[in-house]
């Protein structure tokens, strides 16, 4: 089974700076491996910015291309200056390795250790001590099951609150309580990492005396969906195009009543409109036979885009979109966004001659300024997103 990382984080910066001092790096290789680095660059402001910047950036990539951890700290220690008035590490840093059969390695040095959960409960990481250049690193490796999820975040976090609401801050342990009271089954890392550091702002009473961040990673069963939208330009392409959906692993999606037929028609299978949604401003969706979801075109893809970009802006709060209701653009949104970790486009570049009518003034150029769009929410959430044009 191949293993996805799905990750997400959130920061807010020290009260009264313009930049963070905190730093996130997400990197993906062509194997499918995963690498996360948080950074905590000392201080707070441009130069705790640009420390914590190249710290993640230097260990990410590194890790990515295969150094020893060895290798990424001495890099670090030959490439950063240390604090000259305090003598203090010019970063500090938690490191997270995924492989695709999900073993899981970290590398812990000075930010709050990291809470792992599986089954919604706190799991207890092994940890070993390693010396490197002078630095203690805890060190950990362990195979993780689908649903588990992991949650690491900077001192910010810890020490939200000192001096106002609480006296010596939010401190390790009620973290970890409040994270795990926070844990539900569906829990997304977008929504986990918002929360935590809503929470630490509140107690920071909106003027946080340090750069705080929370970066959350759930490891799902990976997962595509391939998309076809549009009639190919070539009539001779569609069952090209028509068998490259249905032999595709995964969820299948149709978006388009044109391209429904086509497929309709290539597979020999009937196509059949459901009458039974919510939204008047949206076309109906149809059944067809080894297609998981068939929706309209540009109007549904359009709401589509809205619904994602509105849950990336606004941390993936999952309450801002009701799954349950049953118009195409919703279930969508919730086959892109929730049911897949990758999403393939097949997209059409015929001209579809209903949009040529007056009164749908939509262009073959909107649609793929759509698709456009759409492909790059989904890579804000970290999927893997490819389109194809026929």
């Amino acid at each position: 089974m191949k293993f996805f990382a799905d990750a997400a984080y959130e920061s807010i910066n020290h009260y009264g700076e313009e930049l963070c001092g905190d730093k996130v790096e997400f990197i993906r290789d062509q194997g499918g491996g995963f690498y996360a680095v948080l950074a905590d660059g000392l201080g707070s402001g441009v130069k705790a910015n640009i420390l914590s910047t190249l710290t993640s950036k230097i260990i990410a990539t590194m890790m990515a291309e295969g150094a020893k951890l060895t290798e990424c700290v001495e890099t670090i220690a030959s490439t950063l200056p240390k604090c000259s008035e305090r003598g203090l590490a010019y970063s500090t840093f938690t490191i997270v390795k995924v492989k695709p059969d999900g073993w899981i390695y970290t590398a812990e040095f000075d930010n709050p250790l990291i809470i792992y959960f599986r089954d919604g409960k706190l799991m207890e990481l092994e940890r070993e001590v390693v010396e490197i250049d002078g630095k203690i690193i805890y060190t950990s490796s362990f195979q993780a099951q689908v649903d588990d999820m992991l949650v690491m975040f900077s001192d910010g976090v810890v020490h939200a609150g000192v001096g106002s609401l609480l006296d010596l801050g939010w401190q390790y342990d009620n973290i970890v309580k409040y994270a795990e009271e926070a844990m539900e089954k569906d829990i997304s890392p977008r929504v986990m990492a918002k929360k935590m550091v809503s929470t630490v702002n509140t107690l920071y009473m909106n003027k946080p005396g340090d750069d705080s961040t929370v970066c959350a990673i759930r490891f799902r069963e990976g997962r595509a969906v391939t998309v076809m939208v549009g009639p190919p330009a070539k009539k001779e392409l569609d069952a090209t195009v028509v068998n490259r959906l249905m032999y595709s692993k995964g969820l299948k999606v149709v978006c388009g009543g044109t391209t429904s037929q086509i497929v309709s028609r290539v597979t020999g299978r009937e196509l059949k409109v459901l009458l039974d949604y919510d939204n008047p401003a949206l076309p109906p969706t149809a059944l067809l036979p080894g297609v998981d979801l068939v929706t309209e075109g540009v109007l549904t893809l359009r709401k589509a885009l809205e619904n994602i970009r509105e849950l990336n802006e606004t941390g993936g709060e999952h309450e801002l979109i009701n799954y349950k209701k049953k118009d195409g653009a919703t279930k969508l949104t919730r086959v892109l966004m929730e049911e897949s970790t990758e999403v393939h486009f097949l997209v059409g570049q015929a001209l579809n001659e209903a949009h040529q009518n007056p009164g749908m003034p939509v262009s073959l150029g909107l649609k793929f300024s759509l698709i456009g769009e759409l492909a790059e929410e989904l890579r804000k959430t970290g999927k893997r997103v490819t389109i194809e044009y026929f």
